[in-house]
């Protein structure tokens, strides 16, 4: 059975354009995929703890040595790592706050990349653990963004995916949400058309992937 984990995290929960993107794309991959699970993460209604010295040093101790509380936050680190490594499938709603991330992804992001855990350094760099797995990417923005100097964001979230193992990442777009009701219909309306694209196109993927992708 095929299992996509859907990360929403707008601060404006199911009203959020990238929420309402993540939705209409899972709708057409579970038309593809009848028998998949969908596994949703929704930081509006699970917040993600931010990263703190406490928190790191529970990583970095071991595990038999470990105070109650670090074994509490360890855990919650490994069941984020879990849904990742159980998904054939991940899609991300990425909303630009100020040009950057939602802090609550940063958050999500420092407790999956762990070295040792989800990926590890090597002489010809780093190499991640989610290898086989495909990630959709549904940026939102305010303004108009894609391609310029402003557009570190995505940079960003294809670095920290590469970092973990996961390269082969599709961004869909859908910028210009504060400009005018004419220019934020026209940036979902090609968002929702690169949706309707995709949909062959994700039946013919998942079809592709072996179980030992899948279990990789």
């Amino acid at each position: 059975m095929k299992t996509l984990l859907q990360i929403n995290t707008s601060i404006f929960a199911q009203y959020g354009q990238s929420t309402r993107l993540n939705e209409q794309f899972v709708a057409a991959w579970k038309a593809a995929n009848p028998q998949g699970e969908v596994v949703v993460r929704d930081f509006s209604r699970e917040p993600v703890p931010h990263l703190t010295g406490e928190r790191f040093q529970a990583f970095l101790a071991k595990a038999e040595h470990r105070t109650p509380t670090q074994q509490q936050v360890a855990a919650y680190s490994e069941s984020l790592i879990n849904e990742i490594h159980e998904a054939d499938v991940l899609v991300i709603g990425l909303p630009m706050y100020n040009y950057g991330i939602p802090s609550m992804l940063q958050s999500y992001f420092d407790h999956v990349g762990r070295a040792g855990v989800t990926f590890r350094y090597t002489e010809t760099g780093p190499v991640g653990a989610f290898q086989g797995k495909k990630a959709y990417v549904f940026a939102t923005r305010g303004g108009m963004h894609a391609g310029s100097n402003r557009d570190s964001q995505v940079d960003h979230v294809r670095n920290f995916l590469g970092l973990v193992g996961i390269v082969d990442v599709e961004v869909i777009y859908a910028e210009g949400m504060g400009m005018g009701d004419v220019a934020k219909q026209a940036g979902i309306a090609k968002a929702e058309a690169r949706i309707v694209e995709l949909s062959p196109v994700v039946a013919a993927n998942e079809r592709l992937l072996t179980p030992v992708a899948r279990a990789a």
